[in-house]
C-alpha cells in the first residue's frame, strides 16, 4: 500500500487529532453556540436602539433598517420580539424606547464590545477590523474568557 493509501482507521489515528471533547462538554459547547446565536439579533438591536437615542435623540426603525443593513419588515418583526420580551417599548408611528432591560441588556453589550475591541486591538489588529471581528466575537465570549482578555491588557 502506498504513503497515500491509507485505510480510514490509519487516517483517523487519535494521536494525530487533538483530545476530543467528552460528548457532555461538547454538547454544552453546541448548546451555548445555538444560545448565542438566539440572542445576538436581540442584543444587536437594544444596543444600536441605545446608541441611536444618545446620538440623536431617537431611535426610529427606519433609521434601524439602515444601520443594519435590512429592509423594514425584518426590522418590524425583530422589534415585535423585542417589545414581547420587554425589551422595548413602542407606540405606534413613534420613536423606540428601551425598556430598563433593554438599557441594562444595551450597556453589557457595549461593554463587551469595548473589551473584546481593545484587546484585538493590543493584539496589533487595525480598528476596522477590531470592530468588525468584535461584533460577532462579543456574543460568544464567555465572562471567563472577557476576563482573561482584559488580565491580559493589565486591567482587573
Amino acid at each position: 500500500m502506498s504513503d497515500k493509501q491509507l485505510t480510514v482507521d490509519e487516517r483517523h489515528e487519535p494521536s494525530d487529532c487533538a483530545e476530543t471533547p467528552k460528548v457532555e462538554t461538547q454538547a454544552e459547547g453546541f448548546q451555548a453556540v445555538r444560545d448565542a446565536h438566539r440572542s445576538e439579533i436581540a442584543e444587536d438591536y437594544v444596543e444600536l436602539i441605545q446608541e441611536l437615542i444618545e446620538r440623536s435623540g431617537e431611535a426610529r426603525p427606519v433609521d434601524i433598517a439602515e444601520r443594519m443593513g435590512v429592509r423594514q419588515p425584518t426590522v418590524a418583526k425583530n422589534l415585535a420580539r423585542l417589545q414581547k420580551e420587554g425589551l422595548i417599548r413602542r407606540e405606534r408611528y413613534r420613536s423606540i424606547f428601551p425598556t430598563d432591560a433593554g438599557r441594562a441588556l444595551a450597556e453589557i453589550c457595549r461593554e463587551r464590545h469595548q473589551i473584546v475591541v481593545a484587546f484585538l486591538l493590543s493584539l496589533g489588529l487595525d480598528r476596522e477590523t477590531a470592530e468588525q471581528d468584535a461584533d460577532g466575537i462579543e456574543h460568544h465570549v464567555s465572562d471567563q474568557t472577557l476576563a482573561a482578555f482584559k488580565r491580559a491588557m493589565g486591567e482587573s
